[in-house]
C-alpha cells in the first residue's frame, strides 16, 4: 500500500492558506509522498514534469544552471514552501532543479490528480488557485525588490554604497 500524506505536515504551506482541516485532508488523499536522501535529485531544469511539489519535511535545494553550464544554488526551500506551480499551471518545462538538501519528504499533486479536485471539489480547487496565484505574486514582487535593489547599487542611488 503507498503511502499517504499528511494533512498535518502541509498546515502551515502557502497552498493551503485559507484551507480547513477537512478540505486538506481531501486535498492531500490525492497527493503522492516522495522521500529523498540527502543529494537525490528530484527534478532536472527542463523537465517536462508539471508535478506540484509541496516540501513536507527537510530543505530542497532550487538549483539553476549558469551560462557557463554550472550548476547555482539560487535558494533553499524550508518546509511548507511550494515549487513547480508554473510548470503545474502552464505545462511548461521546468525552469530549475529541484535537490534534497539532506533527507527530506515531499508531497507531490500531479495535474491529472487535482483534475478530480477540481470536478470533485470545486471551492476546495478555488482555494489552492488562488493561493498558488499568491505565491506566484509573492515570488515576482521579491524578484522586483531584489532587482530595484541591485539597480540602486550598480547605479549608486537611493542608499549608502
Amino acid at each position: 500500500m503507498e503511502e499517504a500524506a499528511d494533512f498535518r505536515l502541509i498546515g502551515t504551506s502557502s497552498v493551503c492558506a485559507g484551507i480547513s482541516e477537512e478540505e486538506m485532508k481531501k486535498l492531500t488523499s490525492k497527493m503522492g509522498v516522495r522521500h529523498l536522501k540527502d543529494g537525490e535529485l528530484l527534478v532536472s531544469e527542463g523537465d517536462a514534469d508539471q508535478t506540484l511539489y509541496i516540501l513536507a519535511g527537510g530543505k530542497l535545494g532550487v538549483i539553476s544552471r549558469g551560462a557557463d553550464g554550472r550548476e547555482n544554488l539560487v535558494y533553499t526551500m524550508i518546509q511548507g514552501e511550494c515549487a513547480g506551480t508554473r510548470a503545474f499551471v502552464d505545462k511548461t518545462p521546468r525552469k530549475a532543479t529541484l535537490r534534497a538538501i539532506g533527507d527530506a519528504t515531499v508531497y507531490t499533486l500531479t495535474p491529472e490528480a487535482f483534475d478530480t479536485v477540481v470536478n470533485e471539489q470545486p471551492l476546495l480547487a478555488y482555494k489552492v488557485m488562488r493561493a498558488l496565484f499568491r505565491v506566484t505574486h509573492s515570488n515576482l514582487m521579491r524578484m522586483n525588490q531584489e532587482t530595484q535593489a541591485l539597480t540602486n547599487y550598480i547605479h549608486k542611488t537611493h542608499g549608502r554604497y
